[in-house]
């Protein structure tokens, strides 16, 4: 019934009812509402009844949200949308047909579509991106006892809980990147949010300072983590390092 209904919406299409939408994508943040603006003018005197308001995915063409007859009208809403949409009953006469969306998942990424009638049909598509920022980085390195000065290391950057996938840079202490043997792996919890762990393999040096800087492509820079190798934590893995040879050599052989 609603695909029959949205043909004969497509059938009376006019230029003088005219729907406007953001440009540019929006940006949700995962787990709050947010907006999606829509709104139309060019229509003649109208009243609610004459009305028809339709937002659906671009793509899968599954029903967000629709309004008619003057009310909401649900039945072939998608499941996924149930209790999480609603329009802004007092400001549709003045054009806004805007749609609240709630508790935004990383799932309702897409393309949106607005159709609105009011005599004639006019439509609009907006891209909605969702977002959400990682936890503070961390770095670890290894901490056996036999490492000294000269080893090879891996300093470890892990993140947790953001969407889209980071971007992670490696710098050394006066700002130099560091490309060279790093890797990074990235996954996905049932949520879609994302867990990063990023491994930079190096030579251990004293008085040596390691950045991991992690950035979120839609929210920009969100924080970046350090460890310093001091010359003091240096000459106590050599130290360390030495008091192990010496308990070795001091330790009898059975026979």
């Amino acid at each position: 019934m609603l695909a029959l209904l949205l043909c004969a919406l497509l059938a009376v299409r006019s230029h003088a009812l005219n729907v406007h939408v953001p440009e540019s994508p929006v940006v949700a943040l995962f787990g709050m509402d947010t907006v999606l603006n829509c709104s139309f003018s060019g229509a003649a005197e109208f009243n609610l009844s004459d009305l028809s308001v339709f937002w659906q995915l671009s793509d899968t063409k599954r029903i967000v949200h629709s309004y008619w007859q003057s009310q909401d009208q649900l039945i072939d809403q998608d499941d996924r949308f149930a209790n999480r949409t609603s329009l802004y009953p007092d400001q549709l006469m003045a054009g806004n047909v805007s749609l609240l969306l709630k508790k935004v998942r990383v799932a309702d990424e897409g393309s949106y579509m607005c159709f609105v009638k009011v005599q004639t049909y006019s439509s609009g598509a907006m891209l909605m991106q969702v977002a959400a920022p990682f936890s503070k980085p961390l770095v670890t390195w290894g901490t056996e006892s036999n490492l000294k000065p000269g080893d090879v290391v891996a300093l470890t950057c892990v993140a947790y809980g953001g969407y889209p996938e980071a971007q992670v840079l490696w710098q050394d202490g006066v700002g130099r990147n560091l490309t060279d043997n790093v890797t990074i792996s990235q996954v996905a919890n049932e949520e879609g949010l994302f867990s990063v762990k990023s491994v930079l393999t190096v030579t251990l040096e004293p008085n040596s300072t390691y950045n991991c800087r992690l950035t979120n492509p839609l929210l920009g820079e969100e924080g970046q983590a350090s460890v310093t190798i001091t010359e003091e934590e240096a000459k106590e893995l050599e130290e360390a390092k030495e008091l192990e040879e010496a308990k070795s050599a001091a330790t009898p052989l059975k026979s």
